[in-house]
């Protein structure tokens, strides 16, 4: 099965945004000439004073850890560029140069709208509904779209608009909540992620002091016995000082996913405490990382409460994972290979990932492009999920044929967005493979046969060519695809983010191109009077019904890839910054 997201679902676009940032990183050591290297000192001024922020240190701990892992010290490792050096704006004909402006300027209005109806109806609330004014809370009620969007204000130079917000993000009481259960992951990624990448932009302490409550708040998840997090977490219960135990299941991405956040918390502040806390998953992790079914990989869900991480039969570098293993590298850049165990986690991930995870489907043009799937394993040996989900992987490690497969996932990402109608990707579906997908060299000649032959094996059934005409037809299933289970789009970021990246690490021109049209095609299809919605069916001929529904990752994520692949490739370099996976950019420790 294919999908369009990271977290709810997820596997060709971020398992292709995954492998980018693995093969761009090349986390290779690169010694270079000495240079004086000063670490990082502790932001002054940090420590909160507002009036809500001695709340959650206030309640009783439980389970106090015994001791504290101090923050790793010494110098970075010297690690090779990440983006080109091939192209500049400066290198740029006048002619590109204007362009390249009118586009990130259509970008900066389609933000600017957004943000001015999200002020004007709803400011304070998670989400604006698009369509009637509405509002919607869905993570803790905490601002979710001002948070997320405080550092593609910065980013997009409309600073009235952000002191406007950090004044408001100043009144966000995170002792308070209408839910009943908060999601640790994504208020870490979206809040804790939001405040500290502001933080990093500007240097405004406000915001440090923000990300040290938010910090507080989750620490308290922490406070277990075995002091592995509760991820779906009963606020109220733990406010009340209950003492609270970590579950038996958890998914993968939510356990494995907290690590960037925290760790920068704690070099910010200098109190290592979150940076600690999130260390003790990681041990455990690596610990059991060869014991699975699939040795490398993770199963998709965990046990918290007995530590159990090598336990499952089913992997993913997608849907509720991806975000684990995408983390890898990212720490390893974070920390400048300060944390070498990052380094040796992701290289036995990706070792057993390519193995079983990428593949080269049937297209009606035999475009030479690569998708990502899901493996099963059963009785201690690896089978493939329906699909013909096979080997054809990457290995980090400077060595070429892993930026190659890279490319070939970001046009996979491309081409299906330019084989439905509407011209954007739907949010799940399935494809057809290759008929000898292990054979690299093999010309994958488009079959009419072959992928019929799949829709009635996706359909459960065994008949005629004419029942795969008729499914076709009645499913609107473009050629090469076999199923669309859900056929939405929510105005994800993840091909943007791979085009984005793509084009930052080669300077390969047709990536403006194509993120021109992905970003046409969205805004003709999600605009509407007030902001963009996420629609019900991008495979309908007409214009696809709007659904009311603005996640914050709209102004968090998409629209600042849109906007950054158009800017010049000095503002956010990726040798300077690592982005978490809610598109917020953390500096980098670098020499």
């Amino acid at each position: 099965m294919l999908f369009a997201r990271k977290r709810g679902s997820a596997t060709l676009l971020s398992g292709t945004a995954l492998l980018l940032f693995l093969t761009y990183l090349y986390l290779r050591r690169s010694d270079g000439n000495a240079a004086v290297w000063t670490p990082p000192r502790p932001v002054e001024g940090w420590q909160s004073h507002g009036k809500h922020s001695s709340f959650w240190p206030g309640v009783p701990v439980h389970y106090p850890p015994s001791s504290i892992r101090p923050l790793p010290t010494g110098t970075p490792v010297r690690y090779p560029p990440v983006q080109a050096t091939a192209f500049t704006a400066e290198k740029q004909s006048p002619e590109a140069s204007a362009r390249r402006r009118e586009r990130q300027q259509a970008v900066k209005d389609t933000f600017s709208k957004c943000w001015h109806s999200y002020k004007k109806y709803v400011m304070g609330a998670d989400e604006l509904a698009p369509v009637t004014g509405g509002h919607r809370d869905h993570f803790g009620g905490w601002a979710a779209t001002l948070v997320d969007s405080l550092d593609t204000l910065w980013i997009m130079d409309l600073k009235e608009e952000f002191e406007e917000a950090i004044t408001a993000a100043n009144e966000i009481d995170f002792t308070h909540t209408e839910l009943g259960e908060i999601n640790v992951f994504e208020t870490t990624i979206r809040y804790l992620g939001g405040f500290l990448s502001a933080f990093d932009l500007s240097g405004d302490v406000r915001l440090l002091r923000k990300a040290v409550e938010v910090g507080d708040m989750l620490y308290k998840a922490f406070d277990t016995p075995n002091r592995m997090p509760i991820t779906r977490w009963e606020i109220h219960a733990a406010a009340r000082g209950e003492k609270q135990v970590a579950p038996n299941s958890v998914l993968l991405a939510e356990i494995g996913s907290l690590s960037m956040e925290f760790t920068r918390l704690s070099i910010l502040t200098g109190d290592a405490k979150w940076f600690d806390a999130v260390q003790r998953i990681t041990d455990e992790m690596a610990a059991q990382q060869d014991s699975t079914a699939l040795p490398g990989l993770w199963p998709l869900t965990a046990n918290a409460e007995e530590k159990i991480f090598n336990s499952g039969s089913f992997f993913t570098l997608g849907a509720m994972a991806d975000s684990t293993y995408e983390y890898l590298p990212k720490m390893a850049a974070l920390m400048g290979g300060l944390l070498p165990d990052y380094q040796a986690m992701y290289e036995k991930a990706i070792d057993t990932a390519a193995k079983h995870n990428f593949f080269r489907p049937l297209t009606p043009t035999n475009e030479d492009i690569l998708v990502s799937g899901e493996v099963h394993a059963k009785d201690d040996a690896p089978y493939l999920l329906p699909g013909g989900l096979v080997a054809l992987g990457a290995r980090l490690f400077s060595r070429e044929k892993d930026m190659e497969a890279a490319q070939k996932l970001v046009d996979g990402c491309i081409w299906t967005y330019k084989a439905l109608p509407h011209g954007i990707m739907p949010e799940t579906f399935y494809m057809a493979p290759c008929q000898q997908p292990n054979d690299h060299e093999h010309s994958c000649e488009w079959s009419d046969d072959a992928w019929k032959q799949e829709v009635l094996r996706r359909a459960g059934k065994d008949a005629s060519d004419t029942d795969a005409d008729a499914i076709i037809q009645a499913d609107r299933l473009p050629k090469g695809f076999t199923s669309i289970p859900d056929r939405r789009y929510i105005l994800r970021p993840e091909a943007i983010e791979s085009v984005f990246v793509l084009y930052r690490v080669t300077g390969r021109e047709d990536l403006l191109e194509s993120a021109w049209d992905m970003f046409r095609a969205i805004n003709r299809t999600t605009s509407t009077e007030l902001a963009n919605s996420a629609v019900h069916d991008v495979t309908t001929r007409e214009k696809p019904e709007a659904a009311d529904s603005m996640e914050s990752f709209w102004m968090g994520e998409t629209l600042k890839y849109f906007y950054l692949i158009f800017s010049e490739p000095e503002l956010i370099s990726l040798d300077e910054f690592v982005f978490n996976t809610e598109a917020h950019p953390f500096r980098r420790l670098v020499r």
